[in-house]
């Protein structure tokens, strides 16, 4: 009796895997193990409820900002409950905003990374590809016939366009992602189509690169070409990435994710992805989405 007030009072401790999963070698009468099971189904029943709590409050875009210019980065994955020792289907989706303090016209938009979370994987093996070439001077349903295999993503973007002697007006399309080449290397090619009230297609290779080392392990990278920016200047982008396909008789995902939590607990709490944004006056705008995932 005193052994089992001695383990009630003693404080709770959240140990490694191995820890929770086998009771104390000191219980060795049937009453203290089955309060030692109850005592590690608590722990993982509050582990799971904090991370659920938690991701309700972290499932916020961050506003990154130098006091006149602000961008405003969103976005998230599902599912979000995920296995932890293998990789599944998942879909990605990004939101950005560029907004001025004083509602003016933002310095032109040079350069634009996104890097990705290690244990997020992005994967073209077996997928059809789509050119640049094939892509150019097309309104979003001529892209879509042209491409209909190479399809990764889509979404839509809001833009004030400019002309001389003229107030900007707003503008707003489609975008399309496809999966494409670059010298030779994977690339994304994000088709941009607007039709209202003028028509226009701009066409943005965004590179792919794998980093060995670090918490991201995927990076997109794309100049915006400067006869675009002088148009005018892009104001919301709203995508939507995912992409499911067979490729010699097995399933494939464009894009794969596992919930990496430790052994023994029920999600994890990680940097989802970081941006960064280079603007022509030398600005550079770098916000990073902390999110999290549970293991199912």
């Amino acid at each position: 009796m005193r052994r089992t007030l001695a383990l009630l009072r003693a404080p709770v401790v959240i140990r490694a895997a191995k820890d929770l999963t086998e009771a104390p070698r000191a219980a060795a009468n049937t009453g203290i193990h089955s309060q030692w099971v109850q005592m590690r189904r608590l722990i993982l029943i509050v582990g799971l409820c904090t991370v659920l709590l938690i991701g309700t409050g972290i499932a916020r875009g961050e506003i990154k900002g130098d006091g006149s210019l602000f961008v405003s980065f969103n976005g998230g994955f599902a599912p979000r409950i995920l296995p932890r020792d293998r990789d599944v289907p998942v879909t990605v989706n990004l939101d950005v905003s560029v907004k001025t303090a004083d509602g003016s016209r933002p310095p032109q938009l040079r350069t634009i990374t996104i890097a990705v979370n290690r244990y997020g994987r992005l994967s073209t093996e077996g997928l059809p590809t789509c050119s640049a070439a094939q892509l150019e001077s097309t309104d979003s349903q001529a892209a879509r016939e042209r491409c209909p295999g190479s399809l990764v993503g889509h979404g839509k973007f809001k833009a004030d366009v400019e002309f001389p002697n003229r107030a900007p007006f707003p503008v707003e399309g489609q975008m399309l992602a496809f999966n494409g080449r670059s010298h030779g290397q994977p690339a994304i090619l994000l088709h941009v189509h607007g039709s209202n009230p003028v028509e226009a297609t701009l066409v943005l290779t965004f590179t792919i690169r794998h980093p060995r080392q670090g918490k991201f392990g995927t990076v997109l990278f794309t100049r915006i070409p400067r006869i675009a920016s002088d148009l005018g200047y892009v104001t919301d982008v709203s995508l939507i990435f995912g992409r499911t396909y067979l490729f010699k008789g097995e399933q494939r995902s464009f894009l794969s994710a596992r919930c990496a939590a430790p052994a023994g607990f029920p999600g994890a709490l990680f940097s989802f992805t970081k941006a960064s944004f280079l603007f022509a006056n030398g600005k550079r705008l770098t916000p990073t989405l902390v999110r999290d995932c549970v293991v199912r």
